[in-house]
């Protein structure tokens, strides 16, 4: 079975980054090579992103960091989540008519403050080693000098040409000429790359007070937003410790709560003892164990996950092994759990950025970014340049929820990253886009090489499944699988009551996942790229 593209592992015995876009990639490695820290590295690869990625990413979105600091051998956590505006209240919702949030336009866009930007100065002030100009001078290049438009972006701009066409600022950029451009073709973004070069110039201030801030308040009260210039200063990006879990002699660390970083440790406690390792690869037994795990986690933060600065979310018992043995009991490696079945605790696509880094030092980053879904709202900050997220349409304006929106509150995020360690030794650096999608990717990833000694690119390249609803109308419990999977796993899970959607051979659908790993015996540097993006794994 011939499941992989070809594409060797890079290595590299200084440096790598990788990410979705080979630009973006190689901006981050310029960085390293002129003295740069992984943070810087991972910096100026996010920001080239945020303009050459903008469906996926945006500075306008939330970011959540986890940095391996090689002095210390600790794992930091970072949170740059965006906080709904004092305005985003249940009670303003009620009286414009909303039961739910909507999932485009000027309300989500506003709901929340960007995060990303803030925790961007955060990591800099700690880890930074160059200056922020010279950080973000490729970014602020493409911006203001143009930038490609690959396939896969003149394709999103296609299949958004209704959302983006009724938002002026919007059709400005993405549809210059008033149609889709085409792949081959360059777009510019004057606007953002003053925005970006306001934040080199000032840092956190150049974003969150002044000229930038001003233009986004003014847009948002003349289009009936919610967020105003006094709810920027009070954005502030925290620091804290991530969660964690060991895995067959693997400590896997993942982002907490807000986030669902939690799922992809309760799917480890819960199949650890199951001896994945003893089936055999992309086998009936060994997708449907992952994706029994799958709708026991999910269950449990769609009923459980929220802020934790408001809410008291469970995380000690969700990740332990006492937990996981009393939810094991609801695997049966013969019938499917329908996901109406599973017992209480005892969505929709989203387009993302993932991208890993780490430095000659063994500083390492694991970040993700994202508007959540394509093009976010769909809505451009005035005369910043910068499109604004939609992750505020996750609260629940449900009173009971404890994800329900209240002012300072950063909503459940499917934003997640992980670091794993073998001992004391850092391993790898995982993670994906893909809303829904990205605990499962990072499960496949991880027990891919854990289990079946994949490399980091063969696992990237493996044939993936997603287990849930992607687009509206389908069930909670649909299948969906990349057609390069064995005919006997797709007759074997359907005999066992899956319901099946058979995805092409690649899929953009099943995420773009990106990684880095330490080769223990040499310590090389080994970076693999996700084919169903622009990406690549870059070194030196």
């Amino acid at each position: 079975m011939d499941t992989q593209t070809g594409r060797p592992v890079t290595l590299a015995p200084n440096g790598l980054v990788t990410s979705p876009h080979s630009l973006a990639s190689a901006a981050g490695v310029d960085v390293l090579r002129a003295g740069g820290s992984a943070v810087d590295a991972a910096m100026a690869t996010s920001a080239a992103l945020a303009v050459l990625y903008p469906h996926m990413t945006s500075i306008g979105g939330d970011a959540f960091w986890l940095i391996h600091d090689a002095k210390t051998g600790k794992v930091r956590y970072l949170n740059g989540g965006g906080r709904a505006a004092a305005g985003g209240t249940l009670a303003a919702m009620s009286e414009r008519g909303l039961t739910d949030l909507p999932f485009r336009g000027i309300v989500p866009a506003t709901l929340t403050v960007p995060g990303a930007l803030a925790s961007w100065a955060e990591a800099h002030d700690a880890y930074g080693r160059l200056p922020l100009p010279r950080i973000l001078e490729s970014a602020i290049g493409y911006a203001r000098d143009g930038f490609p438009v690959t396939e896969r972006l003149a394709g999103h701009i296609v299949e958004r040409h209704d959302d983006l066409v009724g938002q002026e600022h919007s059709a400005r950029i993405f549809l210059p000429d008033g149609t889709p451009p085409p792949a081959g073709s360059k777009l510019v973004n004057p606007d953002l790359a003053r925005s970006l070069e306001r934040f080199a110039e000032a840092g956190w201030a150049g974003f969150y007070e002044g000229e930038t801030a001003a233009e986004m308040a003014r847009f948002a009260a003349e289009q009936g937003g919610v967020f105003t210039v006094e709810d920027f200063p009070n954005q502030a990006a925290q620091w804290g410790e991530p969660i964690a879990s060991e895995y067959r002699g693997v400590t896997v660390y993942n982002t907490p709560p807000p986030t669902q970083g939690f799922t992809v440790l309760e799917m480890l406690n819960l199949i650890e003892p199951l001896d994945l390792h003893k089936m055999e690869f992309l086998s009936p037994d060994h997708i449907h164990l992952l994706v029994q795990a799958k709708q026991i986690a999910f269950h449990d933060r769609d009923f459980l996950l929220a802020d934790p600065d408001f809410v008291d979310v469970p995380i000690e018992q969700l990740i332990s092994r006492a937990y996981a043995d009393e939810r094991r009991a609801l695997i049966d490696m013969q019938t499917a759990l329908p996901w109406d079945k599973v017992p209480s605790h005892g969505s929709l696509a989203g387009d993302t950025v993932y991208m890993a880094a780490i430095d000659s030092d063994g500083n390492a980053v694991s970040l993700i970014q994202s508007l959540f879904a394509a093009f976010g709202s769909g809505v451009v900050a005035g005369r910043t340049g910068i499109m604004l997220q939609n992750r505020a349409s996750y609260f629940s304006l449900d009173p009971a929820h404890p994800n329900r929106l209240e002012p300072g509150k950063i909503p459940l995020h499917t934003l997640m990253a992980s670091i794993s360690k073998r001992g004391d030794d850092l391993w790898s650096l995982l993670g994906t886009q893909g809303a829904d999608g990205q605990p499962q990717i990072q499960l496949q990833l991880l027990t891919d090489m854990i289990d079946f000694g994949l490399n980091i690119q063969d696992a990237i390249e493996a044939p993936r499944f997603l287990s849930g609803r992607i687009s509206l109308g389908e069930a909670r419990d649909m299948l969906h699988l990349e057609g390069r999977m064995p005919e006997a796993t797709f007759e074997g899970l359907a005999a066992r009551g899956h319901k099946l959607n058979r995805w092409a051979d690649w899929n953009n659908r099943a995420g773009h996942a990106h990684g880095i790993v330490v080769e223990p015996n040499s310590g090389l540097y080994m970076g693999g790229s996700d084919p169903r993006s622009d990406g690549a794994a870059i070194g030196y």
